[in-house]
């Protein structure tokens, strides 16, 4: 590629932009689970627009539905008005995924981004119970906005904020403080004399995905519940990044047996990579007075018409669920045997579902074979406050041809660094 090619990018667009840093090529093309770039080398993808494709770029039904209805001049923007579009996605999803899992939510369409979907739940917590902290976790990432920034951990982002971050409170994640029971800190913490008497919500990953791919287990999600519900504190869980099929089940809290008070959905609901986020708030607590929190983007109905086609086509039976495990269970094996192989690893195998990755305590290792991944064709990020963990994300869809290809170049990377 030409050093001309990617001018007009340093020389037009912002400073801020990441990822095409680590992955300098203009790319045209995409189907499945792979990139082409303008020069036509093909990459396969384990990255999926950071968990915003999980059934892989251009799914053919999910395209062709949106095709026909450009053709029918269907509406694309309707603020929060009643379309077509709208309608077929809430009755196939109340059909397909609350129905059979026993859940009643009401759904609000918050506006492009898992951010948007963050900052009304962590509004309607405060407008509900009347309190203004909200107890968030050690590691957690849950948007750039200023409300989701204040409930996030990772220090680099927090100080672009370039104001306070206040009324929260963060307590330490499951196995995060050695030994030691993160529950029985936020108990002490609540109670009298421990500092946090009164919040509305907690707001909790179950894995999370920017902070390392630690993963939370049923029983400490429980007791999470169990302490929320003693102190009349309302639930919130992010599954923007973990939810939609990554770890397995639609939702990622579903092996937990929890009832989340507000979920937030974003990046893979659409299914085709187009913006929507969704805010699912317990009936009781939907308190919003009309237009009380509102937007010019809620109405995505492109977005409408494709996620109503994703979960027709995965959603009406449980087989992507059990790809999912007998994928995941491919990606750990071959990352145990990457781990084994190199000792200088000092390796660990974190996350859980294809929401998986590769932690080395070893200082810019995880970026190195990032980078070198990326070299022999693969693209993959890193992920952990200190980018320990190479992470994986590849299509719940994926081949198994594709997974095994993948795999077998991070092994080479992972060698190589």
């Amino acid at each position: 590629m030409t050093t001309m090619s990617l001018d007009v990018f340093a020389e037009l667009e912002s400073n801020v932009r990441s990822y095409c840093r680590a992955w300098p090529a203009v790319w045209t093309r995409s189907r499945g689970a792979r990139l082409w770039d303008e020069d036509g080398r093909e990459y396969l993808d384990f990255f999926s627009g950071a968990g915003a494709l999980n059934y892989g770029h251009n799914p053919p039904q999910l395209k062709q539905a949106l095709i026909s209805y450009l053709e029918e001049d269907g509406v694309l923007h309707a603020l929060d008005m009643s379309t077509r579009a709208k309608r077929e996605f809430l009755l196939r999803f109340e059909e397909l995924i609350l129905r059979p899992r026993g859940m009643s939510y009401r759904v609000q369409f918050t506006g492009p981004t898992g951010a948007n979907a963050v900052e009304a739940a962590l509004k309607l917590a405060r407008k509900v119970t009347g309190r203004e902290t909200v107890i968030p976790f050690s590691n957690a990432f849950h948007g750039m906005t200023l409300g989701a920034l204040a409930v996030s951990a990772n220090p680099n982002k927090r100080r672009s904020a370039g104001v306070p971050l206040n009324h929260a409170a963060t307590v330490p994640y499951e196995g995060q403080i050695g030994d030691g029971d993160s529950l029985a800190v936020l108990e002490s913490m609540l109670r009298p004399g421990g500092g946090l008497t009164r919040a509305a919500a907690v707001i909790v990953e179950t894995v999370q995905g920017e902070g390392g791919l630690h993963a939370a287990s049923a029983s400490w999600l429980r007791g999470l519940e169990a302490i929320c519900r003693a102190h009349d504190m309302l639930l919130i869980v992010d599954d923007v990044q973990a939810g939609c099929g990554r770890t397995g089940t639609f939702f990622s809290f579903e092996p937990a047996g929890i009832a989340p008070d507000i979920i937030c959905l974003s990046k893979s609901i659409s299914g085709i990579g187009q913006p929507m986020a969704l805010a699912l708030v317990k009936p009781d607590i939907d308190l919003w007075a009309p237009g009380e929190h509102n937007g010019t983007f809620r109405g995505n109905n492109a977005a409408f018409v494709t996620a109503a086609a994703a979960l027709r086509e995965w959603w009406s039976d449980d087989a992507l669920e059990a790809e999912v495990a007998r994928k995941a269970a491919i990606v750990e094996e071959a990352l145990r045997g990457i781990i084994a192989g190199e000792e200088r690893l000092h390796g660990s195998v974190r996350g859980r579902g294809l929401l998986i990755g590769l932690h080395t305590p070893v200082e810019g290792l995880a970026e190195r074979i990032a980078a070198e991944a990326y070299e022999r064709g693969l693209l993959v990020e890193t992920s952990g406050p200190e980018s320990e963990v190479v992470k994986l994300m590849p299509p719940l869809t994926i081949a198994d041809e594709d997974l095994r290809e993948g795999l077998r170049i991070l092994a080479e990377a992972a060698a190589a660094a």
